[in-house]
């Protein structure tokens, strides 16, 4: 009788275990499992901020509604994490193309150094990773309420006989969703292939 007990809660266990399984891999809005993502409990609305793209056009807050966005700051005279990491979401881009046009995430990338980096000169810089990347700069205060909010940390160097200088800068790549929320970030180094199985992975929760 014991025995016969024991077997039964072993196959209710087993049973719940399949069940909760279920729920934790069907139900959508369900926490994705990532390998290197870190998915924010909470998706926090950016805050209204006014930059400008490499057109010279306005890039408000409402311009990352309606679409995926993948965020990086940097400077075109970074010598190694910039181009690196641009290239990464280019290889991103690729291996996501077989998304809806709606899924396919946009690539910003966000100058730090609006002293030297003009939207002309974002314009050239993006297109040599990809044509779709969008270049954005503005005043630095208008800057820092964006990189306040997502916590990138930036560092201008002193300049050198040269007049060339450095900036330290966060390499992270953000995710903001189509809501104009922060949703997740990508912390480095970063792979092409991993960023591309946890986007799929996240916006699979959100469909």
């Amino acid at each position: 009788m014991k025995r016969k007990f024991a077997l039964l809660l072993v196959l209710v266990a087993a049973l719940a275990g399949a069940v909760t399984a279920w729920i934790t891999i069907e139900r959508p809005g369900t926490r994705p499992a990532l390998e290197q993502a870190t998915l924010l409990e909470v998706a926090r609305p950016l805050p209204q901020f006014e930059l400008l793209d490499q057109a010279g056009r306005a890039f408000l807050r409402d311009k990352l509604r309606g679409q995926w966005t993948l965020m990086f700051f940097g400077f075109t005279n970074c010598p190694d994490v910039c181009p690196t990491t641009l290239a990464t979401l280019a290889e991103v881009r690729r291996q996501l193309a077989d998304l809806p046009a709606g899924e396919l995430p946009v690539v910003a990338f966000v100058s730090v150094d609006p002293a030297r980096d003009t939207p002309e000169a974002l314009g050239r810089y993006v297109a040599n990773f990809d044509p779709q990347f969008l270049g954005v700069t503005g005043q630095p205060v208008a800057l820092e309420v964006l990189t306040h909010h997502l916590g990138v940390a930036v560092a201008i160097g002193p300049a050198s006989e040269d007049g060339n200088y450095t900036v330290d800068h966060t390499a992270a790549i953000f995710l903001i969703d189509p809501s104009a929320a922060f949703m997740a970030v990508f912390g480095s180094p970063h792979a092409a292939d991993v960023i591309a199985r946890d986007y799929r992975s996240i916006i699979a929760t959100r469909n």
